[in-house]
């Protein structure tokens, strides 16, 4: 993969389909020209999903397309014949993917388990046809209903890397030379800053044992803020258990490991709290270089409580030891678990939508998203339901709306099931 295009965060416009409208018809035959209402519901319209894919590593697939609409419930026909249902989108992303609501910030969902599946919106709900008003009062309803109609949200897709540990430090301390001594994983390796533009992920074999790896981006002071590669890599570090911290133990371009690692928590402190406390095994690499056995034991000398490992990655000493020590610790910290959804739901304006109708008998029927909704939570037999219901009504502008119509004191009103003579 070309580090230079990498892409881990993403903003994106979805929507569900709308649903299809429900067809107004009548079966027609020679000689009768009406012989009854037959026309069929609208489809529902298509979902949008995000699915977890292992084989998916980045975000890139969504950096030129910007809009994933699902598609459209098809109208009902005649015949009583249903709509086709709109096809659903799926979004399929790396595990360890955030969804965010891009107004409010709040997290919707996580991808985090290989072939989860989330619904992420609910295709609108097809609209009836005029043969599902017929009653024993109404036999012939001139009218049918449209589907729920729904509006675009913008999403930020946020990948967050899922591994066990995370390989933290300075730029050129030796992070990715250690990957591709412990694992599979073959990161681009020079001797120059900010080598790796993208986190690195490697699988670690430990005898009968394995772990995650990943190195992570080197950082530099300001990190938090957003300097260097910082703001756009301390996300992948989240979700580890444990952290190693690797450090130019022979200060070979200056920089004093003592102060390497003060400066490169205070990162994480900066950023996350919880970063800050993860456990740290300190990494001394460059441990075959001159003055590096004196840093050494002025390192341990100021940190005597925090493990410590000395190795060369270059030569692969101490490495050994290294992946005994992070498996003794990994054994003794819980497994990484899933972010937690905020408590979210889109608000889909259309869903509030209603038309009026006349029926034959002059009864005026109210239909649309907004009575599908009141179907659902109005109890008829309990008062302080009705009460809401015609609190409803009244705040939505249906009695508004029926007055504009020309109704009455006295003329019938039908909302769904709920049939009354309209007060003003």
């Amino acid at each position: 993969m070309d580090n230079k295009i990498f892409t881990d965060k993403v903003r994106i416009t979805v929507k569900a389909g709308d649903g299809g409208d429900g067809m107004n018809s009548f079966k027609a035959y020679k000689g009768k020209p009406a012989c009854g209402p037959d026309g069929g519901d609208g489809g529902d319209g298509g979902s949008v999903y995000v699915m977890a894919d292992e084989n998916v590593h980045d975000l890139l697939a969504y950096r030129f397309t910007g809009k994933y609409y699902a598609e459209d419930g098809e109208r009902g026909g005649s015949n009583q014949c249903f709509g086709r249902k709109g096809k659903d989108v799926v979004l399929k992303v790396p595990c360890g993917t955030l969804v965010r609501d891009a107004e409010s910030g709040k997290i919707i969902c996580d991808a985090y388990e290989n072939g989860e599946k989330i619904l992420l919106l609910a295709g609108g709900r097809g609209g009836k046809g005029n043969v599902r008003f017929t009653t024993a009062r109404r036999h012939a309803p001139n009218f049918a209903q449209k589907g729920v109609k729904l509006r675009p949200h913008t999403v930020i897709l946020e990948m967050k890397v899922i591994a066990d540990v995370g390989l933290v430090g300075f730029p050129n301390v030796g992070k990715s030379t250690l990957l591709s001594k412990i694992s599979a994983a073959r990161p681009k390796i020079a001797d120059y800053h900010f080598t790796t533009l993208s986190p690195n992920l490697g699988v670690v074999k430990y005898y009968e044992n394995s772990f995650v790896v990943a190195d992570i981006p080197g950082l530099i002071e300001g990190a938090a803020q957003g300097a260097g590669l910082g703001h756009d890599f301390l996300r992948h570090i989240e979700r580890t258990r444990m952290i190693c911290h690797v450090l130019d133990t022979a200060g070979t371009e200056g920089r004093d490991p003592l102060e390497d690692y003060e400066k490169i928590n205070a990162e994480l402190r900066a950023y996350s709290q919880k970063l800050a406390e993860l456990p740290q095994i300190a990494v001394l690499n460059k441990c075959d270089c001159a003055g590096a056995e004196e840093n050494a034991t002025r390192f341990e000398a100021a940190h005597p409580d925090l493990p410590v490992c000395k190795i060369s990655a270059v030569r692969g000493e101490g490495v050994q030891k290294l992946l005994g020590m992070i498996w003794e610790m990994l054994q003794t910290l819980p497994p990484a678990e899933k972010i937690p959804s905020d408590e979210f739901a889109f608000e889909e304006e259309d869903s509030w939508q209603f038309e009026i109708f006349r029926d034959e008998n002059g009864a005026y029927v109210v239909t649309g998203g907004l009575v599908d909704l009141l179907c659902r939570n109005v109890v008829l037999n309990n008062p302080d339901s009705m009460a809401y219901f015609h609190r409803m009504l009244k705040s939505r502008g249906v009695f508004k709306a029926l007055a504009d119509m020309g109704c009455k004191e006295g003329d019938t009103v039908i909302v769904g099931d709920v049939e009354f003579d309209y007060i003003p």
